[in-house]
């Protein structure tokens, strides 16, 4: 069974473009999907899972929550088996992965990954499935590096790639000195594909925007635009 994990920079439902979504949801097998939104990273606000719940039941979804502030779901591990697809929200990708692993929801999810439940998400919700990524977690404004990611793809990753100026300098540099691992980057409205871990492909929604494989070379920092694939 394949494993496949969508990573966007930015853009999904909450953008008005509804085509990563659409992307995502392809992957799928199933008339109604089960499709389970973690939105932790922003704190489980409401107004964003209210957002997730008129999207994806327009879509012909059967939409779920998971929320752990308020944590209603005693088997978090059955509860996400039992999803098609787990789609993470964006915020703070530090705060998130401290109170994934408080919680379980790390290796619950690895273990939904394994069974064949489709990862998804955006810019927190993207970081989170690599080794390492760049976060303004620690200071709005400022892209550190994070480098404790879940790791279930290999590597680094960097949302916002142009929307947030800070981005795509820090990302270079940090790439080019090796404080991260050579990694993507996705400008808002493109995602990247994984399967079975290894990058299958990158979509655009949007035909001014790209992204990118990073890489660390003997000549210095190497940036290359991806080729793109348009979901239909």
């Amino acid at each position: 069974m394949s494993r496949h994990v969508v990573a966007m920079g930015g853009g999904g439902f909450g953008s008005g473009n509804p085509m990563l979504d659409r992307y995502a949801l392809s992957l799928l097998d199933s008339d109604r999907p089960r499709v389970c939104f973690i939105p932790t990273a922003s704190g489980d606000d409401a107004g964003y899972t209210l957002e997730f719940y008129k999207a994806y039941a327009s879509y012909g979804c059967d939409p779920q929550v998971l929320n752990l502030f308020n944590r209603e779901v005693k088997d978090i591990r059955s509860f996400l088996l039992g999803m098609d697809m787990v789609y993470v929200g964006g915020g703070s990708t530090a705060n998130l992965l401290a109170v994934w692993r408080l919680h379980g929801v790390d290796e619950a999810l690895r273990e939904a990954w394994g069974a064949g439940v489709v990862l998804a998400g955006l810019s927190a919700g993207a970081n989170c499935w690599f080794e390492a990524s760049t976060t303004d977690s620690f200071l709005l404004g400022k892209a550190d590096a994070l480098t404790d990611g879940l790791g279930f793809l290999p590597g680094s990753y960097c949302p916002h790639y142009s929307s947030e100026p800070v981005r795509r300098p820090n990302y270079l540099s940090m790439v080019a000195t090796g404080v991260l691992p050579d990694g993507y980057a996705c400008e808002d409205g493109t995602a990247v594909h994984f399967i079975d871990g290894e990058f299958h492909a990158a979509v655009s929604v949007d035909g001014d925007a790209a992204a990118f494989r990073v890489s660390c070379q003997d000549e210095g920092v190497v940036e290359v635009a991806l080729d793109l694939v348009t979901p239909s």
